[in-house]
C-alpha cells in the first residue's frame, strides 16, 4: 500500500490502519465488487454549501459518486450518505490520498485506480 500526505506529513497505510481500526492487521472487505465509481465529479460538499458550512476534507461514495464531508466535519455528510443509502465504500478525494474505507467491515483499503 502507498502513503498519504496529511498536513505536510507522509503517513504510511499501516499507521492509518492503526489509527482508523485500532489494529495493524489488514481487515478483509466483502464489498469491493460493488465499486462503480472511481473518479469524483465534484470537489465540494454540495450539502455543506447549501447550508453555508465548510468542511476539512471530502469523501466520495464508490457506488454512486456522491461527494460529502468527512467525519471531522460538523455535518458528516459522507457518513450520513452511508446511513441513508447503505453504500458501504468511500474514498478520500484529497490530494495524494490513496485510501478507501468500508463502513460495514470497518476496513481501510487501498483505493483503486480510475476506471
Amino acid at each position: 500500500m502507498g502513503q498519504r500526505r496529511m498536513r505536510g506529513l507522509r503517513i504510511p497505510h499501516w499507521l492509518l490502519r492503526l489509527l482508523f481500526t485500532g489494529t495493524l492487521r489488514e481487515k478483509p472487505c466483502s464489498h469491493r465488487n460493488l465499486i462503480q465509481v472511481t473518479t469524483p465529479t465534484a470537489q465540494v460538499c454540495q450539502d455543506c454549501i447549501a447550508s453555508g458550512d465548510t468542511w476539512p476534507e471530502l469523501r466520495m461514495c464508490m457506488l454512486c459518486g456522491y461527494v460529502g464531508c468527512c467525519d471531522q466535519a460538523k455535518n458528516q455528510h459522507a457518513r450520513k450518505h452511508f446511513q441513508e443509502t447503505g453504500h458501504p465504500l468511500i474514498r478520500s478525494i484529497e490530494p495524494n490520498a490513496d485510501w478507501m474505507w468500508c463502513y460495514v467491515d470497518e476496513a481501510l483499503l487501498a483505493a483503486p485506480r480510475a476506471l
